[in-house]
């Protein structure tokens, strides 16, 4: 991403002018690189580095202030066209070194994750596990760059993982790291895997040399697209297929933690998640925001296809609204689903608006269990019986929908939920479908009240 962002007339400098901000200092620890550019005629060379730092190495924003009155001026300098972005080739050595590396493992694991993959990407990803019978993870809601079918796929490294996939990233005595930067969500806050010392030997393919080795020692490191060495390692020679029960194994434990758990009240959240995935076209794009809920998309939707999983890894609350907008624009002849709770649809709900006035007819089912449930959850460990400011007083949200000119649903019985969709695909609107939870429903794994006393017993 290139951003252009106004700055303040350079005669204005320092003097605390309206919306005078330090862009060097506001943008600096979140992007790549951060400029003013003081002179017009220095546009080109500017924007040509812009261009050039976004898109090489591991992909990142870059921030352009621009002086007011250079939104004024004029240049006569000649445009120029962007350089190529900057791509460490790979060899067939490093492919070599890399099935060197698998082939002393006895419980290996492989972890995908990070950007710049396609459809192709992961499908040689999946060629690759079959033929040497390697169990594949994914991180943090990367759970489209692997088909969860395949018998190679045993679950994602994120919030809530399975724990018996937990224990396997322990046990584990090789890792093919593949694009993802691995740190704190796919280890438990550093807890499931001891930077200082943990016995396990890592091959990282990353695009940034700054980032293999830095906080977990690498045994051997690629610096180089993920997407590239993924392409040559299905041409690798196959080894002896030693693995074939571990990822066996792997995959029947993903299977199983897929087997919704109940939760309390009439509408059950995650027999919502498992219709959707049992009759959604494998094509159809899911997005999400940050909750407690979207734990039970991660969980209990069987992601297909590259590209139909679209969250933040940020953990933005509001985040899956406006993204499902942006997919079904990009995508209009596909289904896009956005999951939000109630507290992450209301930070970002007026943009059913631009749905509205852009044909986005995107179908929103709102998760409203009454609160934020991710901070009340943690309230409820730490501080049992004391909760603050995460109560909520909601809208009522199939009535917004229609105020906009969309369609509304409310849904209090699971079983009227499929009805309810159909009413939506047909409606061909920007729609939301309210799911009214018992405010019990907490997470996949406890209600409230167990959560409660899980804190009182500390």
């Amino acid at each position: 991403m290139i951003l252009f962002v106004g700055q303040i007339a350079r005669d204005h400098r320092d003097r605390e002018a309206f919306q005078e901000v330090d862009y060097r200092a506001m943008f600096g620890p979140l992007a790549k690189w951060v400029a003013e550019v003081e002179d017009t005629d220095r546009l080109p060379e500017y924007i040509n580095r812009a261009f050039h730092v976004a898109q090489s190495g591991r992909p990142g924003p870059v921030v352009l202030a621009l002086p007011e009155e250079m939104l004024s001026g004029t240049s006569s300098v000649e445009n120029l066209t962007p350089t190529a972005p900057s791509r460490s080739g790979v060899t067939q050595g490093q492919i070599d070194e890399l099935m060197a590396f698998l082939t002393d493992a006895k419980h290996p694991l492989v972890i995908a994750g990070g950007s710049g993959w396609s459809a192709e990407t992961a499908t040689h990803l999946q060629v690759f596990a079959e033929a040497h019978d390697l169990p594949v993870a994914v991180q943090f809601r990367r759970q489209g760059h692997m088909d969860n079918r395949a018998a190679n796929y045993v679950g994602d490294l994120g919030v809530g993982m399975n724990p018996k996939l937990t224990q396997r990233l322990k046990d584990a005595d090789a890792l093919l790291i593949l694009g993802a930067r691995f740190g704190d969500i796919a280890t438990g806050g550093y807890e499931h895997m001891d930077p200082g010392g943990h016995g396990k030997r890592i091959a990282h393919v990353y695009p940034d040399p700054n980032l293999p080795g830095t906080v977990y020692r690498s045994d051997l490191s690629i610096v180089a697209n993920a997407a590239d060495v993924i392409a040559a390692l299905p041409k690798a020679s196959t080894g002896p297929r030693v693995w074939s029960d571990v990822t066996k194994a792997a995959h029947a434990d993903f299977e199983s933690w897929q087997k919704p758990k109940e939760t309390p009240g009439k509408v059950k959240l995650e027999q919502v998640v498992s219709w959707l995935s049992e009759n959604l076209q494998d094509d159809a794009i899911l997005t999400n925001g940050a909750g407690n809920y979207a734990a039970f998309l991660h969980r209990y939707f069987t992601f297909k296809q590259y590209g139909t999983q679209v969250a933040p890894t940020s953990g933005s609350m509001g985040y899956g609204f406006p993204a499902a907008i942006a997919a079904k624009l990009a995508h209009p002849s596909k289904t896009v689903v956005c999951l939000a709770g109630d507290g992450c649809f209301q930070m970002t709900l007026n943009e059913m608006s631009t749905a509205k006035q852009h044909g986005a007819n995107v179908i929103t089912v709102v998760a409203n269990n009454g609160r934020y449930g991710t901070i009340r959850m943690h309230q409820e460990r730490h501080y049992p019986g004391r909760p603050s400011g995460t109560d909520l007083a909601n809208p009522d949200f199939a009535a917004l929908a229609r105020a906009y000119g969309g369609h509304g649903e409310l849904v209090e019985h699971t079983a009227d939920f499929p009805a309810a969709f159909a009413r939506c695909v047909a409606a061909n609107l920007p729609s939301v479908i309210e799911l009214k939870l018992d405010p019990e429903a907490l997470s996949t794994g406890l209600t409230l009240s167990e959560t409660r006393a899980l804190g009182q017993a500390k």
